[in-house]
């Protein structure tokens, strides 16, 4: 874990009230104040991993069991064959299917053939039956009308002759009989006509509509049904060929869990559902470093600072291309403490692979020629901090004003000077020493 100067400081501190007197302690190790560089540095675990990830995900519907998985870290060249999925079940679905969609078609085309039916015989009827009878009628009308003009004209001709004797008055009752029934039969006539004008050309017309528009609807209900049924087979179908994946490119192979996944390692015998994903093909040039750093210290991380890197076979550099604005969840077993995700980019190089360890040491502050003071000679009070000088009159405590820090040194503001000699891990006091207590 990377040491705040504060941190640093606390770590290696005393209590001032517990000194002991030099007297009491024998030899002490000192240190002669001088003038340096001092590089402040986070240092933090990490693993390597791609900032490019090529995702080869299960296109398969539901749960499916893992026949062969090729093992990770495997270099594979397109085409290769990556993972092989239980294909039965699909088997099995696309049999079932298949006969559904030849029952769907063989509706679809028989409700075809009847709408095709359908829609003749509103045709057939208003531009065919309908005006033949319509003609039949006017025609029958006609000669009901000449009928009955035929009729009066024998009834006056019988009127005639009756009067000149010639007929008599039962021939004159059974023309004017005849005149009676030509005139209903016009009526009938002329009824039926009106009739098949205003009444029964509307009735056939909306009947036949009605059976087209049961047929269409029947019919669509049937495509619809089809076309589902032939789409569930081809997906079948389609899927059945996604249970054997292959590799889409050239490259390195790995197991989501070798990239710290959050799913379980997909194995053998392992069951897994659609989009889940299977394998990662990082890409080798982009590679990086993910570490967290503690909260206390990410203020002072910011993208582009320098980072040196230690894999197991070598040490390379990184730039910091990322801090996450948002703390990953604390853990239990990390102690709750709060990290936030930070990402260290590095030079392309030969064999760099995904789920390295590393070590990342983030420079964060650079100083040339200033004061400097060992850590293990600072202590931190509740008054402030001190530490002990050797000087002609004794050992003196001396407040100071301290600066930046790393693990071993810290810079001082105030509080001393060039060739000062201060006390390494100033011992605990036990009682009061007028001599420690006088300030210089």
């Amino acid at each position: 874990m990377a040491l705040a100067f504060i941190g640093c400081v606390a770590s290696v501190a005393v209590v001032a009230s517990n000194v002991m007197s030099p007297a009491e302690t024998g030899p002490q190790l000192t240190y002669t104040i001088t003038r340096g560089d001092l590089v402040v540095t986070v240092t933090e675990q990490g693993l390597v991993e791609s900032s490019e990830n090529t995702e080869i995900k299960c296109r398969v519907r539901g749960r499916n069991a893992v026949l062969w998985i090729i093992e990770s870290g495997t270099i594979v060249k397109k085409g290769d064959e990556l993972v092989r999925l239980d294909s039965a079940f699909i088997n099995e679905q696309i049999d079932e299917r298949t006969k559904y969609a030849h029952w769907s078609q063989s509706a679809a085309d028989g409700s075809a053939g009847r709408l095709a039916r359908a829609k003749l015989a509103v045709s057939e009827y208003e531009k065919g039956r309908y005006v033949a009878e319509l003609m039949t009628m006017e025609k029958d009308v006609v000669v009901a009308e000449a009928k009955l003009r035929t009729a009066n004209d024998r009834l006056n001709h019988a009127e005639v002759m009756r009067k000149s004797d010639y007929k008599s008055d039962l021939e004159v009752e059974e023309k004017q009989f005849a005149v009676d029934r030509a005139k209903l039969n016009l009526k009938l006539e002329r009824t039926e006509l009106d009739v098949l004008k205003r009444f029964t050309l509307k009735e056939e017309s909306q009947t036949l509509k009605g059976n087209l528009n049961s047929v269409t609807a029947t019919h669509k209900a049937n495509v619809e049904r089809a076309t589902a049924d032939g789409s569930r087979r081809d997906r079948a179908l389609q899927e059945v060929k996604h249970c054997v994946v292959r590799a889409e490119r050239s490259g390195l192979v790995i197991h989501p869990s070798a990239a710290k996944w959050e799913h379980g390692p997909i194995e053998e015998g392992t069951n897994v559902w659609k989009d889940q994903v299977l394998l990662l093909m990082p890409d080798l040039a982009k590679m990086q470093v993910k570490v967290g750093v503690h909260e206390s210290l990410v203020d002072r991380i910011k993208k582009g600072l320098t980072a040196k890197v230690t894999l197991p076979d070598r040490t390379t550099t990184g730039t910091v291309s990322s801090v996450a604005a948002v703390t990953r969840p604390a853990q239990w077993w990390t102690g709750n403490e709060v990290t936030y995700d930070t990402l260290i980019a590095l030079r392309p190089e030969e064999g760099l692979k995904p789920g390295m360890s590393a070590e990342v040491e983030v420079i964060i502050a650079e100083y040339e020629n200033v004061l400097i003071i060992p850590v293990a000679a600072i202590v931190e009070t509740e008054a402030g901090q001190f530490c002990w000088v050797k000087t002609d009159k004794g050992i003196r405590k001396r407040p100071l004003e301290l600066g930046d820090s790393n693990t071993i040194f810290t810079i001082v503001e105030k509080g001393l000077r060039e060739g000062d000699e201060v006390l390494l891990n100033p011992p605990g006091n036990r009682g009061s020493q007028p001599l420690e207590n006088q300030n210089e």
